[in-house]
């Protein structure tokens, strides 16, 4: 596996992509799949509007059912993390207690390597979990449409950093998948962009970055790079502050 990969696009790497981000039933050439990198990261955004959708179809039920929008919401955010195994939510809460659990870059990638969750995790999912819940709610009630191009935009929003960055630790799932070619992070960006702004979602493209940006600019200080852990918190961050710039200017 190469870490300058050179940007070729393949359909297969659009199951790849779903298969590497949720737990849904799709079939994966693993050969290929290894032999090509970080080559699928292209189509995270595709991936992230695959799981808009069924999300939003949760959001559909609670509509016609009468709940109330936080109820929504929480149907909004309990379908995505169903999808996915919660692996984002768990990669945020992990890089909470690192980052601001740990006094140095050894400690911290200890602490996030560490299965347990501790103070710094448990309110930071609390809040994350409790914002998502009440904005997916609020925008649902006059568009469904958004929510693909959010979570399409914050998951396309990973490869840039994973390009960016160097790996923190050297192993682990971020470095299994290898360091995306500049090609690559501008093609995703530009593919979750696209989704973003024709599903009506243009100021999760405000939003997504400013979310991202600084997640890495704080692992860039505290551990030197990204992790798994980091790109999920990434993703977490982006969603949250693409939905507060959504519901804030639309």
């Amino acid at each position: 596996m190469s870490n300058s990969d050179t940007w070729f696009p393949k359909w297969g790497d659009i199951p790849a992509a779903i298969g590497l981000l949720s737990r849904l039933p799709v079939w994966v050439d693993t050969q290929q799949a290894q032999a090509h990198g970080a080559h699928p990261s292209w189509a995270y955004g595709l991936a992230g509007a695959l799981f808009g959708a069924l999300a939003a179809l949760a959001a559909l039920v609670g509509l016609v059912l009468g709940l109330p929008s936080l109820a929504i919401g929480m149907l909004v955010v309990g379908t995505t993390a169903w999808i996915t195994g919660a692996m984002h939510y768990d990669g945020l809460a992990d890089s909470l207690d690192g980052l601001w659990g740990g006094w140095s870059p050894k400690q911290r990638l200890d602490i996030m390597k560490d299965s347990h969750i501790g103070v710094y995790g448990v309110v930071g999912l609390i809040c994350i979990l409790g914002l998502q819940a009440a904005l997916y709610g609020q925008m649902a009630k006059h568009s469904l449409w958004p929510i693909l191009g959010v979570m399409a935009l914050s998951r396309a929003i990973m490869v840039p950093l994973m390009t960016a960055l160097p790996n923190a630790r050297g192993e682990g799932l971020s470095a299994s998948v290898g360091r995306p070619a500049h090609q690559t992070a501008i093609v995703a960006v530009a593919l979750g962009g696209a989704i973003a702004a024709l599903t009506g979602a243009w100021p999760a493209l405000i939003g997504a970055p400013l979310g991202a940006l600084a997640v890495a600019a704080i692992a860039k200080r505290k551990i030197g790079g990204q992790t798994g852990d980091i790109l999920g918190a990434s993703q977490q961050c982006a969603e949250t502050c693409a939905l507060i710039c959504l519901i804030a200017l639309l």
